[in-house]
């Protein structure tokens, strides 16, 4: 199932129990969250990373915050430091975390603390195979994703692989939340199509946000 042209469709849709579409709200602050990929990129630049099955991504990968998304022959995990260079990652741009709050709580997530921002580069043809976001320790707080540049086909599937997902037009701009009972379908993204986009030419850039580090709460 596609869903229409963006522009028809209203602001806030929901696409799943738990799943919340946010058509355009990143866009008082895209100049801000391009100028601060282009800083992350420069201390810790895109790499395309090796699976623990020794199959290397076809999209390009950074992180910044606590702690980053990596991938190798040793498994997936986060790492407070950048595998290629021993360093922290780069801090977390402020216009960053207040964007990933504010889109969490009009998605009825509030009190969304991120720690990590996974960032993702697609070039013509790459492509995001169905999964979901595990890696994380409390699995009760929600994940944002953020799309700059090219259009993209968001898939948005449900608890199992073998469900058959959604087919999600995304822009420039866009961001999805999805949590509660959403929080571990699968997900990804179809092959990007070749265009060209006037902030971000040939390539799209995809913000993940995710409550990576903290321990879910205990009730004493």
């Amino acid at each position: 199932m596609m869903l229409g042209d963006p522009f028809e469709q209203p602001r806030r849709e929901q696409i799943a129990d738990g799943a919340i579409l946010l058509r355009c709200f990143a866009e008082n602050v895209l100049e801000a969250l391009v100028a601060g990929v282009i800083g992350i990129a420069a201390v810790a630049p895109f790499r395309r990373m090796m699976t623990p099955g020794g199959f290397t991504m076809s999209v390009a990968i950074t992180n910044c915050g606590g702690a980053g998304w990596v991938t190798d022959r040793r498994g997936y995990r986060y790492d407070p430091c950048d595998p290629e260079t021993g360093l922290p990652w780069p801090a977390m741009p402020p216009a960053f975390g207040d964007l990933a709050v504010r889109a969490a709580a009009e998605a009825g997530f509030p009190g969304f603390q991120p720690d990590s921002c996974l960032i993702n580069r697609y070039e013509p043809g790459a492509r995001m195979s169905l999964h979901q976001d595990k890696n994380e320790r409390d699995f009760t707080k929600p994940i944002v994703s953020v799309s700059l540049g090219l259009p993209a086909v968001f898939l948005f599937g449900g608890e199992k692989r073998s469900d058959r997902p959604l087919r999600i037009p995304l822009h420039h701009g866009d961001v999805v939340v999805w949590g509660g009972p959403a929080r571990l379908n699968f997900h990804g993204v179809a092959p990007l199509a070749d265009g060209s986009q006037p902030v971000t030419g040939n390539s799209r850039i995809n913000l993940t946000f995710r409550d990576a580090l903290r321990a879910p709460s205990r009730i004493a």
